[in-house]
């Protein structure tokens, strides 16, 4: 089929690389305009306009969907179909129906579970066991959409959004790519979501990443394994801001203390008093504008003991 792909993040790039390697006709990529990033605010392309580009694949960066001159553009190209990974815009109603064969969105979720932009954070955070893909055509709704093929993933005790982000990409590639042919040869139908079972996965928002250390440890630990490694739940020390990107669960009781409060330092990391009768060890932090290290090498370079406490920016 002739396709017009369109993607943002890396999350797309093993779909777009699968289809380039079968016998689909790439005719366009739409992506988001180049966006500052860095240190330095430098005007930065996405990875899918990166791959295109090396690829040899025209490109499109529209800033409005809506733009008459847009839709005078994708005319000629005259895909079959649309594929959609992780674009990051809702289509209008008019580029829906352009291509003969409809609008394909790939989505990080088992719908109509986790619709919405951050369904691998939300899912971890939530404690789920199992997620997948779907494969679906799209409406007008957001990821409303007929579902056409759905594969279950397990979310592993270990993993955190990017261990299971990477996973689920391959995943989705794949799927996609058995989507197609299926489409091809007509096998494939499409079937309305059910009602029941909805929940959303809206984007993440700053404050969500503070951690409260009043909270039990094992929402805590749902919490930072979600958010890591971007953008990482963070907390304070003497008023230094840390993103902590590993922990585990303390094992045993942990005597009576405040939440927060250090109960112990050793090899394997700082042991952290919660809103529960567990406690956290944090295993990997990252100090603000440094890098990624042990927490046992963070309390030993900054004498860290216990009874010392992680609190707000002005510290404890």
């Amino acid at each position: 089929m002739k396709i017009l792909f369109l993607g943002t993040p890396e999350f797309a790039l093993p779909c777009l690389l699968r289809l380039r390697g079968e016998r689909h006709e790439i005719v366009g990529i739409l992506t988001q305009p180049d966006r500052p990033a860095g240190r330095g605010k430098r005007m930065t392309p996405s990875p899918v306009k990166r791959w295109a580009t090396s690829l040899g694949l025209p490109v499109l960066q529209p800033e409005k969907l809506k733009d008459p001159a847009l839709f005078s553009s994708l005319q000629p190209l005259k895909a079959d179909l649309f594929v959609v990974v992780a674009y990051g815009k809702i289509l209008p109603p008019d580029m829906l129906r352009l291509p003969p064969q409809g609008c394909v969105n790939v989505h990080a979720s088992l719908l109509p579970r986790y619709r919405g932009a951050a369904p691998i954070q939300r899912a971890i955070m939530a404690g789920e066991l199992w997620t997948g893909i779907t494969i679906m055509q799209m409406n007008e709704g957001m990821d409303t959409g007929p579902i056409l093929l759905q594969a279950p993933h397990p979310i592993l005790p270990s993993d955190d959004a990017g261990a299971l982000h990477g996973r689920l990409a391959l995943l989705a590639a794949r799927t996609l790519s058995f989507a197609l042919d299926e489409m091809r040869q007509g096998r494939l139908h499409p079937i309305d979501q059910p009602e029941e079972g909805v929940s959303y996965a809206p984007p993440v928002q700053k404050e969500e990443a503070h951690i409260l250390w009043d909270r039990p440890a094992q929402t805590l630990l749902l919490q930072i394994r979600g958010l890591s490694p971007k953008p990482g739940a963070f907390a304070f020390y003497k008023g230094m801001r840390l993103k902590i990107l590993k922990t585990r669960i303390g094992k045993g009781e942990m005597p009576p203390r405040p939440p927060g409060v250090v109960l112990a330092v050793d090899e394997e990391g700082i042991r952290v008093a919660t809103g529960d009768s567990a406690s956290l060890v944090l295993l990997k932090l990252q100090p603000e504008g440094g890098s990624l290290m042990q927490a046992s090498e963070f309390a030993r370079g900054h004498r860290l003991t216990a009874e010392d406490s992680f609190g707000g920016p002005a510290g404890c």
